[in-house]
């Protein structure tokens, strides 16, 4: 399912979402290597350079000055360069990395135009209901401590291999806390959903089920790899979007302001007179 808009109007223009969506493109556009032929190294060592890397944060030390553990936690990892090659290039591409900062710049960086733009679309159509009421300043914390959160959940899932030695990148799980929150703060407002099951239609959804379901398929697929033991569930952090998810959901439960699951959204659109009147619900409505 993949949201196109909701139902839900706003009484304040979205700054702080804006802001956010710029730096994610500004970062993807004018910082990272996107374009030029030899794209896919320059993104590997640039990931490397500036993403969350497991390893790093567990014991506070970059992979370049890891000296001989690191290149032995590299080879055991086996992706693809030896723990020397690898120390060799970070050392000559970043060999001041801090690993602290590397939390935050590891939010505003994207693996290709189909994880920026679907991590922006799901930012959009509910960071601004969210940001509405919690005002720009306390959406900016809110979001930063979700990915935050999200990176410490997944941190402390990540065991061995190849896991430990990838570089995390993207803002999944910032994003993540904010359905989160809209999930306990608007469950019945409608949301136009694009559905791909069989047959491909657009539909009227509430918002409790569009992002339950998102929810249970993150939750049944990181169930799936922690009982295969393997941690990045095919490049995918999921449970850093389950912890974010988690993390929102709380912070809206305890701090937001939020509409009772049985009240009716108001009507959102008035007629010639001013006077509101609910629209037609689709078949698939509430």
């Amino acid at each position: 399912m993949l949201p196109l808009r909701d139902e839900n109007p706003t009484s304040h223009f979205p700054f702080m979402l804006v802001a956010i969506i710029l730096l994610n493109l500004a970062a993807f556009l004018l910082w990272e290597p996107t374009f030029g032929a030899d794209r896919a190294e320059r993104e590997t060592t640039f990931f490397y350079c500036h993403g969350l890397i497991p390893y790093e944060a567990i014991h506070h030390v970059s992979l370049a000055d890891g000296g001989r553990a690191a290149r032995i936690a590299i080879d055991e990892a086996d992706v693809g360069a030896s723990g020397r090659e690898l120390q060799d290039v970070l050392s000559t591409a970043c060999p001041h990395k801090n690993w602290l900062l590397s939390v935050f710049t590891s939010m505003f960086l994207h693996a290709g135009w189909i994880h920026i733009g679907g991590n922006l679309l799901f930012l959009w159509v509910f960071g601004n209901n969210v940001e509405d009421r919690i005002r720009p300043l306390g959406f900016l914390l809110f979001y930063l401590a979700s990915g935050i959160v999200a990176a410490l959940v997944q941190l402390a899932l990540v065991h061995s291999g190849a896991n430990l030695i990838v570089p995390n990148v993207g803002a999944s799980g910032a994003i993540a806390g904010v359905l989160g929150a809209y999930l306990l703060m608007f469950p019945r407002r409608r949301v136009l959903t694009l559905v791909i099951f069989f047959i491909i239609t657009i539909v009227y959804l509430p918002a409790f089920v569009v992002l339950g379901l998102w929810f249970v398929l993150q939750a049944f697929s990181g169930l799936l790899v922690l009982s295969n033991h393997v941690n990045a569930g095919g490049g995918v952090a999921l449970w850093a979007h389950i912890g974010g998810f988690s993390f929102g959901a709380v912070m809206a439960l305890l701090f937001f302001p939020r509409e009772r699951f049985g009240d009716r959204p108001p009507p959102s659109r008035p007629d010639w007179r001013g006077r509101r009147w609910p629209r037609r619900r689709p078949q698939l409505g509430y």
